[in-house]
């Protein structure tokens, strides 16, 4: 898996992008600049507005492949679909934050891998 969807920072690929484990209750919080080569990861007010974009796409992504299962393996009505559906954006919301955040980072932040 690539560094900036392990969490990494993407110019040095050392430091860590978040504060705490995924599984932490508080798995949104960011550290404000890499602990390694100290580029930010606020470069400034508003910057993460776009990821959420990336983070619908992700979502959309998940419920599609989850529909497919569920009518391909199963008979499912509609109520399994719905609660299904509920429960697995549920599970894969910090996934889903996390990956948005870091590619939204990586694509638009403007940090040059330090060669």
């Amino acid at each position: 898996m690539s560094l900036h969807l392990q969490g990494k920072c993407p110019r040095c690929g050392h430091g860590a992008v978040f504060k705490y484990s995924i599984l932490n209750i508080h798995f949104a919080a960011m550290n404000d600049s890499c602990p390694n080569c100290k580029a930010t990861f606020q470069p400034e007010p508003g910057f993460y507005f776009g990821a959420m974009f990336i983070s619908y796409a992700i979502t959309v992504a998940i419920m599609v492949a989850c529909s497919v299962v569920l009518w391909l393996f199963f008979e499912a009505s509609e109520n399994v679909y719905s609660i299904t559906f509920v429960a697995v954006a549920f599970l894969f919301m910090p996934l889903s934050y996390r990956w948005s955040r870091l590619l939204w980072l990586r694509w638009f932040g403007g940090h040059k891998p330090i060669q």
